[in-house]
């Protein structure tokens, strides 16, 4: 056989598997996308989280996994209670059909907060005390105008006097994809930790103003992909303290002085492929932040933060969650307010809850293994009037944990610290209750490598 006829012959093989490729993928077509239930909600805010659009050809093996993305990117839009997803197929086109139930989305509730950390360092290291509760009115709107932006305001009494207006826009462009936000605050403050002492806050008890802080931001944010989201945040913070506080700890601002000035800079970039941004079980989480304070008189501090989450099923019911956290930052002397090292939000090592380690740079390392003991959603039609109430969700997760965290820190001396510079371990056990409008709420037992043991409490809640 010649040289071209087996040429020839390949050519016609290769050929003729491509198209059988083809024709095995079964393209069809999106001909009609139907949504119902969004009394409120623009119909093109929820077409934006869709992973297709009008007349794009899908896979008829690859339909499935486009909905069931969809129907996360909506959920975690925040926007509604339920989504659910159908279509119909034929030789050639799809027709898909979207039913929502949206959520109540104007709350104006009072509301009580803990000038502390947490619950757990006012209820074990504040003697439960009830003077240091910040009470006030709560008014947030989750969709002012239908386009998905929040418009909130804070008035808040009590140990910490407190005010915010801020309103936020995801999209101000008519391809979706630049956002605003912007706000205000002012606050003021008497008795107030003035230093970390021995890994713990030092707290100055006065009935005379010692903190005076307002200030402003802008934001501006770009979504360029449905799950690649940036945002350039610029703020500027003026604090005034009493005298009293510069001489109890003259490395608060510098010496001399009873006022500062920050003007600040943040990048952020997060890839978000969580399930769920609440309660994630399956997905992924990359987050990174490059910040630069700039104190008026000469003084700049650079912080570049990191986190890689990981959500992973399985077996049916088991799931997995592993985060890894970076920081570093420059330079190593740092004024006392800029300082945020373990201790804060859930930066921490669990077991050490109760503690403020201060330091320029830390890594944590936090792992959890979770068992989905029950799922389901309660009718209280009989009891509950408004459909966005009427329907109970419940979900319990018990769970054991283990974390890792080193923090290091050039300056020990300045808090007397004894967990810095040093390998931290800790874990225990939990119970995970998730319920309404996403409320988390957390009760987990915990041993640290110094062989403390304690019962924690946490609440978290989308409102």
């Amino acid at each position: 056989m010649k040289i071209g006829s087996v040429k020839s012959i390949i050519a016609l093989v290769l050929i003729a598997l491509f198209c059988g490729n083809l024709s095995a993928q079964n393209l069809l077509k999106i001909r009609k996308i139907e949504v119902s239930g969004n009394s409120k909600t623009k119909e093109e805010i929820i077409l934006r989280e869709l992973n297709f659009k009008l007349k794009d050809s899908l896979s008829a093996t690859d339909i499935e996994k486009y909905i069931e993305k969809s129907k996360q990117n909506l959920i975690n839009t925040n926007l509604f209670l339920t989504v659910n997803i159908l279509y119909n197929s034929s030789d050639q086109f799809i027709d898909v059909y979207i039913a929502l139930k949206e959520r109540w989305y104007l709350v104006v509730l009072p509301e009580v907060l803990l000038a502390d950390r947490s619950f757990n360092e006012w209820w074990y290291e504040r003697n439960r005390d009830l003077t240091r509760l910040t009470y006030g009115i709560n008014a947030k709107h989750f969709n002012l105008s239908g386009n998905n932006d929040q418009l909130k305001a804070k008035i808040m009494g009590g140990f910490i006097p407190y005010f915010e207006l801020s309103y936020a826009k995801p999209y101000i462009d008519k391809r979706k994809r630049i956002g605003i936000r912007t706000g205000v605050f002012y606050s003021t403050q008497r008795t107030m930790a003035y230093r970390t002492w021995n890994d713990k806050l030092d707290f100055f008890v006065s009935e005379k103003r010692m903190r005076e802080r307002k200030g402003a931001i802008f934001e501006l944010r770009l979504r360029n992909a449905l799950y690649h989201f940036h945002a350039i945040n610029l703020g500027y913070t003026n604090t005034t303290l009493a005298d009293t506080i510069t001489r109890l700890n003259p490395n608060y601002f510098e010496t001399n002085t009873n006022n500062q000035e920050v003007f600040s800079f943040t990048y952020d970039y997060r890839f978000d492929q969580r399930d769920n941004r609440q309660y994630p079980l399956k997905g992924r989480l990359l987050y990174t932040q490059l910040s630069n304070f700039y104190v008026k008189g000469g003084y700049n501090q650079t912080n570049i933060f990191g986190l890689y989450s990981l959500f992973q099923p399985l077996k049916k019911s088991l799931f997995w969650e592993s985060s890894a956290r970076v920081k570093f930052s420059n330079p190593k002397k740092q004024y006392y307010p800029l300082i945020t090292g373990l201790g804060y939000s859930n930066n921490l090592v669990r077991g050490y809850e109760l503690y403020v380690i201060d330091g320029q740079h830390y890594g944590l390392w936090k792992n959890t293994l979770k068992y989905e003991l029950l799922k389901k959603e309660f009718n209280l039609k009989k009891f509950i009037k408004l459909s966005q109430f009427s329907t109970l969700p419940l979900a319990i997760y018990p769970n054991a944990y283990f974390d890792i965290g080193y923090i290091k820190n050039y300056y020990p001396i300045y808090s007397n610290s004894k967990l810095s510079n040093i390998l931290l371990k800790g874990g225990g056990f939990g119970l995970d209750l998730v319920t309404w409008y996403n409320s988390n709420v957390k009760m987990y037992y915990s041993i640290n490598q110094m062989g403390e043991r304690k019962f924690f409490f946490g609440i978290s809640r989308d409102i």
